[in-house]
Formats: structure tokens, sequence, C-alpha cells
């Protein structure tokens, strides 16, 4: 039968129209050249044709003999290549990981992570999507993300979390406002304001906290959300059109027109969090876990 003949009988037969001398093949496989000769007499049984003419100090390919190698060698080189390659992803030197973020990559802990994992792992192919934590999440539930990572209490108990790292929420003002002079603000100094806050990415967490923090000043919250992006709501910002709460991470990208002060008060940070399937068990994953947990710890 066709579908039982070894892998080995085939490179043996490769190996011999090579060299076309089964004690030279024997020699270059490692085996005796009777075994060779065996392989070959029932691997053109199995085939019913002639691969070889014997001669009294070798072989010749039959014309049959010369086309089936010819088709087994390619057939051969991509095996290897799909075993080689097999073994690569496995091995996380060859592959992708796809990533959820709530809010736009700047420096700071992700940027890090990322740059990280490209030294570890160069041929690892890094795919980013950007969403809401709900719409990132459940992409990891569908098996569309490897990772989300989302900033807040995470509700997602079919899933594994891990809190990974923290950053100061900080306030970004227009540069010629008038409490820009200051080093530092108060959440009552803020109370009074127009909070610009985004639909998207990290904009539910930051609704939620400005309205618990100025309602604690005992003031109603003036808010104003916008479906906007990240850059055009600091070009708000810097227009005066409001203020908006941000973390420390954003500090690093300069923007025009704005200046980031810290909250003197402000004791809470903001929380980000790994979440993964249970059932994803790739194994850069697993890295890039590992690295963001170390990376957590020495933070």
């Amino acid at each position: 039968m066709l579908h039982s003949i070894p892998l080995t009988s085939l490179r043996h037969a490769v190996v011999v129209a090579e060299v076309l001398n089964f004690r030279h093949a024997a020699n270059v496989l490692g085996v005796t050249q009777s075994s060779v000769s065996t392989r070959i007499k029932r691997l053109e049984d199995a085939l019913g044709i002639l691969l070889f003419e014997r001669r009294h100090r070798g072989v010749r390919l039959t014309d049959a003999g010369r086309r089936f190698v010819s088709e087994v060698c390619v057939g051969i080189e991509q095996l290897d290549h799909a075993v080689r390659t097999a073994g690569a992803i496995s091995h996380c030197v060859e592959g992708h990981i796809s990533i959820g973020l709530q809010s736009p990559l700047v420096g700071g802990f992700l940027a890090d992570l990322r740059r990280r994992l490209r030294t570890s792992y160069p041929t690892i192919e890094q795919v980013i999507i950007e969403g809401r934590s709900s719409e990132t999440i459940a992409l990891v539930r569908d098996g569309k993300l490897d990772v989300a990572f989302v900033v807040g209490a995470v509700q997602a108990p079919d899933c594994h979390t891990r809190q990974l790292w923290s950053e100061p929420m900080v306030i970004a003002l227009p540069a010629d406002h008038g409490l820009a002079d200051r080093k530092s603000l108060a959440w009552l100094d803020l109370a009074d304001e127009t909070f610009l806050i985004r639909h998207g990415g990290t904009g539910p967490q930051v609704f939620d906290h400005v309205v618990r923090r100025v309602s604690e000043c005992y003031q109603s919250p003036r808010i104003r959300r916008c479906d906007v992006g990240r850059d055009t709501l600091m070009g708000m910002v810097a227009a005066g059109d409001g203020i908006t709460l941000t973390t420390e991470a954003t500090t690093h990208i300069p923007f025009p027109g704005i200046v980031f002060r810290a909250i003197a008060d402000e004791a809470e940070p903001a929380r980000f969090s790994a979440v993964w399937s249970p059932h994803n068990r790739s194994p850069t994953l697993k890295n890039l876990l590992d690295l963001a947990t170390e990376m957590g710890r020495s933070a």
C-alpha cells in the first residue's frame, strides 16, 4: 500500500540516487548495505516500478526512477521545512503574538515590554489591536487575541488575569491655563473645570474616576464626552476646550501647548492588568507574561 511506505525508504532512495551505489549510500546513511538494498527492493515492489537498474559497479536510475526521486526530493524538502517551522514556533523563534490595548502605545511599561520582547525574539511579529477593555477581552475569549492589557478592575472570571504595573495619574492642562504655573494640584483645584473624556480607550475608567473624585469635593462634575482619538483630545485640551485626566506614560510624548501636572491628593494609581485565555498554550504568550512579570517586580 502506497500510504504505508516508510519515509526512511524514501530517504534511502534519494541517497542512492545521489551516489548511484548501494554500498556508498549505506556509508552515508550509517546502515548496512543489505538494509539499503532491502528497503529499495520493498519500495519498488510497493510502487510496482523499477527505480534502479542494478549494475556490477553500482546502479543507474530508470526514467521512472528519475522522475520519482525528483518529486520525492521536493516533498522531503517541504516536510523538512514544515518540521523546522513547527519547531521554531514551539521554541518562540518564529511566529506572532496578538496584543490588545485600550490606548495608543506611548512610552512607559508597555513600550519597554514590547522592546524587550523584540530584543529577545526578533522574528516574533507583534500584532497590535486597540479598543475598549470589553472589546479586547471579548477577542481574547474568541481566540482572536493572545492577551489584552487593560486598566482598572477586570470582570472576566473565565480568563486568567495578572496585575502587572501601575502608573500615577496626572492632569493635562493648556499651557496658558491659570493653574499651569503650579507644580502640583489638588482635586479641589480641579472641581470646577470641564473634563474632556474619550468614549473609547480608557475613557470609561477615566469617567468613573473623575465623577468619584469631584463628587468627593461636594461638586457636580462637568464632563464633556468626546468620540475622538487621544491625539485629537490633546489638541482640544491645548485649544482650551477643557482639561483631561491621564496617566504618567502619556507625559513621555510632547504635546504642543500642553503641560502635565501631578495631583497631590491622588493616592490611587491607575492599575494595569494582563488578561488571557486559560486555553491559550502559546509559548510566546508565556514568555511575554514572564517578561512582563519580571518587569513589574523590578518596577
